[in-house]
Formats: C-alpha cells, sequence, structure tokens
C-alpha cells in the first residue's frame, strides 16, 4: 500500500513502520469495525504524510551563499590553480612587451594594488603624471592586444 503511493522502497518501508506504530498505539480506539479497512487507511494515510514531507524538502529553495559559507575547504581546486597560474604567466609575457614606463605603471597598479598616490611617491611623478601613463597605457593594450590571444 504505502509503495504504491511512494514509489521508493525505503520510504515506503519506513511508512509502513510508522503505519504499524500508530495501529499499536491506536489499538485501545479501534471500534472492532472493518480492521482491513483499518490498517489500510492509516498507512495510507501515513504514506500521504510521508510524500507530502518529501514534496515539501525538494520544493525548499537552497541558500547557495551559506552552502559556500559552511564548505570544509575554501581552497581553489586544482584545475582553478592550474588555469589561473596559465592565464597569469601569459599576461606577464604580455605585460613585458609593454613599453616601460606603460609596464611599471600596469605592475604597480594593476598587480601590485598600488593606489595612484603610492605610484607617485615611488616614483617621483605628479598624480596627474600617473593618471596620463595610466590611461595612455590602456590605450596601448587596446590598440596592440587581442583579448583573446592572451586570456
Amino acid at each position: 500500500m504505502t509503495y504504491s503511493v511512494l514509489r521508493d522502497v525505503k520510504m515506503a518501508e519506513d511508512a509502513a513502520q510508522e503505519a504499524f506504530l500508530q495501529m499499536y498505539k491506536s489499538l485501545p480506539d479501534y471500534r472492532y469495525q472493518g480492521l482491513k479497512s483499518w490498517i489500510t487507511r492509516i498507512a495510507l494515510n501515513k504514506a500521504i504524510d510521508a510524500k507530502r514531507k518529501r514534496d515539501r524538502v525538494r520544493e525548499l529553495p537552497v541558500d547557495y551563499e551559506l552552502v559556500l559559507s559552511q564548505t570544509a575547504s575554501n581552497e581553489e581546486d586544482v584545475l582553478s590553480g592550474v588555469i589561473r597560474r596559465d592565464r597569469m604567466d601569459r599576461l606577464l609575457g604580455e605585460i613585458n612587451s609593454l613599453p616601460e614606463t606603460h609596464r611599471e605603471i600596469m605592475v604597480a597598479y594593476y598587480l601590485e594594488h598600488k593606489r595612484y598616490d603610492q605610484i607617485a611617491a615611488e616614483q617621483g611623478i605628479s598624480l596627474k603624471t600617473v593618471e596620463s601613463r595610466l590611461y595612455r597605457a590602456r590605450q596601448w593594450i587596446r590598440n596592440h592586444w587581442k583579448e583573446d590571444e592572451w586570456l
């Protein structure tokens, strides 16, 4: 009976076991009329309850941020690490092909994550010079690099 509702052997066994427990608890209330239909009704109700519970669990939304925060390790997997290092190596090769003034500014800003004022102080140039060199370096990259060649 329970399998016909649930279509899952394990869940049907669990529902049948709960039905037998319910029958045992309800024996004092049994009116001695139609034992077979009484047992069937209890088993059917337990199977329907189990099916509803299973369907509710299946429909719950997944909080992906919570799942990711609870993962055992936040380290990147091996394949992602290899790909990231390969891209970085190719990018560094392309950066080395830049003219020296562009290369210094790009490395300081994008790879070393320095602020404009830090770069200006280290290189002994004005803040406006840093801005204009970064602008020119970006223009040079747009004109000389094709994105699909290095990414």
